[in-house]
């Protein structure tokens, strides 16, 4: 309870500085941020957590419920948009349905799940989250995630280039290098010097979720929002969740990949709805809403796991 609340006041108290400050500075201050995190932040964070990180046991497993997750999420929601069109008779538009679908499946794991998981279950754990973002959430958003979006979207001519962003990923490369560094031995004052620089990086990127709120004005689409919410956010996480004993992933390693998978839509999903003419507006306020939803989940997934 403890670390919860001490989460929650960090939590709520970055993102809303960088809520207030999105209002304040000028609109290119937050694609800057992101994209010095992008290249040089997050990929510092990455070798510096991995250094402590526990790579026993089976870890390997979490990019695999992490893709189960990602297509389970993807079934239930193109499941119950067949179920709502033959119920109502209102079938909704390819955009829509795209949206509906990217929203279901790709979670918030790295700049929501990275932080949250090295404040509720530290540094030892770190390394089931990231196994979980890095060959799991990376290539569902960008991978699968794509080919719908082009599919509902009928927008193929930036599909290269979205090849590209997987390959020249950084923080890509930096888990590959935090892997071989952590083999190398430091003074204690650049080991210190280096975790001190992986928190930097956690705040900053709480604070750019902040940012990036204070720039989402849609929520009239709130009914809609709801279906991909309530199955990305409660349902996936409670039914894969429930098996992750008969998988033999338990304890503390079970609660990584239980938050990980109950994390609201990523970021990504909105880059993807825009490049592909998908429905932005309801990209949006699955992003917004679900980031307010995660405050009530997180401690209610805690207690039931």
């Amino acid at each position: 309870m403890a670390n919860l609340l001490e989460l929650y006041f960090k939590l709520v108290g970055l993102v809303l500085v960088g809520f207030i400050l999105g209002r304040k500075l000028p609109h290119t201050v937050p694609t800057r941020v992101g994209q010095g995190l992008f290249w040089v932040g997050v990929p510092i964070s990455i070798v510096a957590f991995l250094r402590k990180a526990d790579l026993s046991g089976q870890i390997w497993i979490a990019p695999i419920i992490a893709h189960l997750a990602i297509f389970l999420g993807a079934f239930l929601a193109w499941w119950a948009m067949k179920c709502q069109a033959y119920i109502s008779k209102n079938i909704h538009q390819k955009s829509t349905q795209g949206s509906l679908l990217l929203a279901a499946m790709v979670g918030n794991t790295g700049y929501l799940g990275f932080p949250i998981t090295l404040a509720l279950l530290g540094q030892e754990y770190f390394a089931w989250a990231l196994f979980y973002d890095m060959l799991g959430s990376l290539f569902g958003a960008y991978g699968f995630g794509i080919v719908l979006a082009s599919h509902f979207g009928g927008h193929t001519r930036n599909y290269g280039q979205i090849t590209e962003s997987i390959v020249i990923n950084p923080a890509l490369w930096s888990f590959a290098f935090g892997l071989l560094f952590r083999q190398v031995t430091l003074p204690v004052v650049f080991e210190y010097s280096l975790e001190i620089l992986g928190w930097t990086v956690v705040s900053l990127t709480l604070m750019l979720i902040g940012m990036r709120l204070s720039g989402l004005n849609s929520w009239h689409r709130l009914p809609e929002a709801a279906i991909s919410l309530t199955i990305k956010m409660l349902i996936v996480p409670l039914v894969i969740g429930s098996t992750l004993s008969l998988w033999g992933v338990t304890g503390k390693a079970a609660q990584v990949i239980l938050l990980q998978m109950a994390m609201p839509p990523a970021f990504a999903t909105l880059i993807i709805a825009e490049t592909f003419n998908l429905d932005r507006d309801l990209a949006v306020t699955c992003l917004a809403v679900g980031s307010i939803l995660l405050l009530v989940t997180i401690p209610i997934w805690l207690w039931l796991f």
